[in-house]
């Protein structure tokens, strides 16, 4: 999926494995619903990201707003999605990362637990870089 704009169908994912990191506590069968407050910011988003990378997931985890540890889950797009504009059109074009939005809820199947994080200087050397950057939701 070069093209941001062309979406993927659930259909076209079942050899692939994807990831949500968080903060929530859910459980398998839950469901990761768009137009919540963003892990980011407290704009809500009519997106829900995921990636196919640990790494990504990790981030997503670690910098996460809200109190509790950060989790990643394995999850399943119930809808199409897309590539993530964010980081394709910005930052890494053809989407290096494997990270995606979707407007349709992502299934929980489980959490994942072996997973190794940064550094809290590492971690927080990410936020400053970050801070400020406004989300592309359209």
């Amino acid at each position: 999926m070069s093209n941001p704009a062309t979406p993927s169908t659930p259909t076209d994912t079942r050899s692939r494995r994807f990831y949500h990191g968080t903060r929530a506590d859910l459980k398998p069968g839950d469901l990761i619903q768009p137009g919540y407050a963003s892990n980011y910011t407290e704009r809500r988003s009519p997106w829900v990201y995921f990636s196919e990378t640990l790494d990504a997931a990790t981030w997503g985890a670690e910098l996460a707003r809200g109190q509790g540890p950060g989790r990643i889950y394995l999850v399943e797009p119930t809808g199409s999605f897309m590539d993530d504009p964010n980081l394709t059109d910005k930052k890494y074009p053809g989407n290096p990362t494997k990270s995606y939005r979707a407007q349709e809820p992502l299934r929980v199947v489980s959490e994942y637990l072996n997973w190794q994080g940064h550094s809290p200087e590492v971690i927080q050397a990410m936020k400053d870089r970050i801070a400020g950057l406004e989300p592309i939701d359209d």
